[in-house]
């Protein structure tokens, strides 16, 4: 079987229509002196689209399929997943709730804002400063919690992360390999922010098993979970494991930047992220989000600059979406 059939055989509820463009930036390639693209999975799903529309086909399909009625996800205050799982949730006629673990703001803005105007039942439980949990420990922590306050529901992960959500970037792999040999693109770096980590899991996989020369690269966002790595090493081998074709993945195998461009912490815009986003607003017209992508934008210039992406390969940013976060940070300084 191909892995087009492999995907296939799992249950998937389609969200959005395929494939999203992959475009040239020519201002910014000049301004950075190589060639740089974007794959607009910003313009993927409802609720002002974004990236975990590829996810939720497959999450809840197999929600569907249970004979749920309740959905429950959970994420920071600015979470493009849990606006999106709202969103996917109403058109498909199921009770959202989402969980923040910080206080409910005085105001609520950005995503939180079309939180409320899609009607999810959001939960607010201030926990203090947390961290220095791995991320699946996080997961089930929440999951008894959610089981404790909503009762019988379907549960998806932070940011869709787990092996039936990362799918959905499998899939996307797939996409964006027939796309960047459709434009002559070899060995092109593919540049994403890694907040979870599945959507860098999912293509790890769907690279790996389509023998791509596409090479990811995630941009950490967040310094958010100890060891991240192993937990996206591990998702992405379970990935390819479900598929039918096995292949192992060690925390070492992992593309990632951690820490350098996060900034203060997850959650607060950085500077060198807000300056990303007034450049690629200036010359291209397209905005990005300062919580997730903008610090993924910088990281890519940063890499760059650096020399560590080869000069004589094409760049692919990947925009995962975002913008409604633009509006809850109304006073940042470009």
């Amino acid at each position: 079987m191909t892995l087009l059939a492999r995907l296939d055989a799992f249950a998937r509820t389609p969200l959005a229509d395929y494939p999203t463009p992959l475009e040239p930036l020519p201002r910014l390639s000049r301004e950075v002196g190589r060639p740089i693209y974007v794959k607009r999975d910003d313009e993927l799903g409802p609720g002002l689209g974004g990236n975990k529309t590829r996810k939720l086909e497959y999450l809840l399909a197999e929600a569907e399929r249970t004979g749920h009625r309740k959905i429950v996800t959970f994420g920071g205050l600015q979470s493009n997943h849990a606006r999106l799982t709202a969103a996917a949730g109403n058109r498909l006629g199921f009770e959202t709730h989402l969980f923040y673990f910080e206080r409910r703001p005085q105001t609520l803005t950005g995503n939180l804002a079309v939180n409320h105007w899609l009607r999810a039942k959001m939960h607010f439980i201030p926990l203090g400063g947390g961290g220095g949990m791995t991320l699946e420990a996080t997961i089930r922590l929440v999951r008894l919690v959610a089981l404790a306050m909503v009762g019988r529901h379907y549960f998806i992960p932070v940011g869709g992360h787990n092996w039936l959500g990362g799918l959905g970037y499998a899939r996307a792999a797939l996409e964006i390999d027939a796309q960047a040999h459709a434009l002559g693109l070899e060995q092109t770096h593919l540049v994403l922010a890694a907040g979870s980590g599945g959507t860098l899991a999912g293509l790890m996989a769907g690279l790996a098993l389509c023998h791509s020369d596409v090479r990811p690269l995630g941009i950490d966002v967040g310094k958010l979970w100890k060891a991240f790595p192993a937990s996206i090493a591990r998702l992405a081998t379970e990935i390819c494991s479900h598929l039918g074709e096995p292949h192992q993945f060690a925390a070492q195998d992992v593309p990632l930047v951690e820490e350098t461009y996060v900034g203060d912490r997850y959650g607060v815009p950085s500077g060198d992220g807000q300056a990303a986003l007034l450049l690629l607003a200036r010359l291209e017209g397209l905005l990005l989000d300062p919580v997730y992508t903008a610090k993924a934008f910088a990281g890519m210039l940063g890499e760059i600059k650096k020399d560590r992406l080869p000069k004589d390969a094409p760049v692919v940013f990947l925009h995962t979406g975002g913008v409604p976060a633009l509006f809850a940070f109304p006073g940042e300084e470009l």
